[in-house]
């Protein structure tokens, strides 16, 4: 018997060969791919969706919302304007605010821009705080701080009137100017700022001139306690461009620099307790000066009136009395002719001179 003899067989060794195992790859790859485009599209159409109906659902809310929002309040004749209340501190009449700020009556409450109206009032020179509160159902309510004028300003160098004038201005603490419709009696005794030439005045703007904002800062500093009842300022002249030359109540002439005018004030504080003491009238002060500070008093009247009937080096003048002549009367038939004697013009007599001694 013949014995065959078997090769033996190599381990690890592919059955196929490179081409049937390149076609193989190809299929599966062709079959994951499909399936994994199904799955994407099937995903971005679900994302799409939900994004349409978010977007539906967003779109529907919103027109409901402006639709309800419009037929429950917007043309709701319950919330028309119906009451437009105004409070003020000043001289701001009513038609004034409700011009500058456009409402009117019957218009929708919740139509009304309550920034807008409050910017509007804002830009009246008078204004100084403005408050709009909108009320249910239908009023509005305005409350107004108006500024208060502390003086008169002027470009001229003299002036008479202030209220007659075309060209005073009244003005704050700020600096700002103001033409007011109605003029209260107060405002004729503020103090007036003369010979502000080097801007233009104009309702509204704020002085920016260095001059004009100290005779500002000397009104805000004068207004201290003793100072307020015993400097009172009438007027303040800046035409100088140096110094201000303020003249107070009682006609007394000071002259301010416009540096430390607090240490000024202190210094003319020390002169008027010196002038109360002394029974004796300050005339002019000048402050410029640091130390020596020049300084006049007025006379009083007893050396007036010497000076006016007794001046120096001349003698009084005799002045003779000039007789009186009654008119004549018609006297009753029985009058006694002494009584008619005695009713004669009565003699002249000459008037005597009366010297008086000057005190030196």
């Amino acid at each position: 018997m013949k014995a065959t003899t078997q090769r033996p067989r190599a381990r690890n060794q592919r059955v196929s060969n490179q081409k049937q195992r390149r076609q193989q790859h190809l299929l599966d790859v062709r079959v994951r791919s499909h399936k994994a485009t199904q799955h994407r599209n099937r995903r971005v159409l679900v994302i799409a969706s939900k994004v349409v109906l978010a977007a539906a659902i967003c779109i529907g809310l919103y027109f409901g919302v402006q639709l309800g929002a419009k037929r429950l309040f917007f043309e709701n004749p319950d919330y028309q304007l119906s009451q437009i209340e105004i409070q003020t501190d000043g001289t701001l009449q009513r038609d004034q605010v409700l011009k500058a700020t456009g409402l009117r009556e019957g218009e929708n409450i919740f139509s009304i821009n309550l920034a807008q109206v409050q910017e509007r009032l804002q830009q009246l020179p008078q204004v100084d705080e403005v408050q709009v509160v909108r009320k249910m159902p239908g009023e509005i309510d305005i409350r107004l701080v108006e500024r208060k004028p502390v003086a008169w300003i002027t470009s001229d160098k003299q002036i008479s009137d202030p209220f007659a004038s075309d060209v005073a201005f009244l003005v704050d603490a700020r600096g700002v100017l103001m033409k007011e419709k109605k003029l209260l009696p107060e405002y004729l005794g503020l103090p007036l700022i003369t010979g502000c030439t080097s801007e233009s005045l104009e309702a509204g703007k704020v002085v920016a001139s260095f001059e004009a904002n100290a005779a500002l800062d000397l009104l805000r500093l004068s207004t201290r306690s003793f100072m307020q009842t015993r400097f009172q300022i009438r007027e303040i002249d800046v035409s100088k461009g140096y110094c201000l030359l303020v003249s107070d109540k009682n006609h007394t002439r000071v002259t301010f620099g416009f540096e430390n005018l607090d240490m000024q004030l202190q210094r003319l504080e020390q002169f008027l307790v010196y002038s109360d003491d002394s029974k004796r009238d300050l005339e002019t002060v000048n402050l410029l000066v640091q130390r020596n500070i020049p300084v006049t008093f007025t006379k009083n009247s007893v050396e007036v009136i010497n000076e006016t009937i007794d001046p120096e080096g001349s003698e009084p003048r005799i002045l003779k009395a000039i007789p009186v002549h009654p008119l004549a009367k018609a006297e009753p038939p029985s009058r006694p002719a002494k009584s008619r004697a005695s009713a004669a013009s009565p003699p002249i007599r000459k008037a005597v001179p009366v010297r008086r001694s000057r005190k030196d």
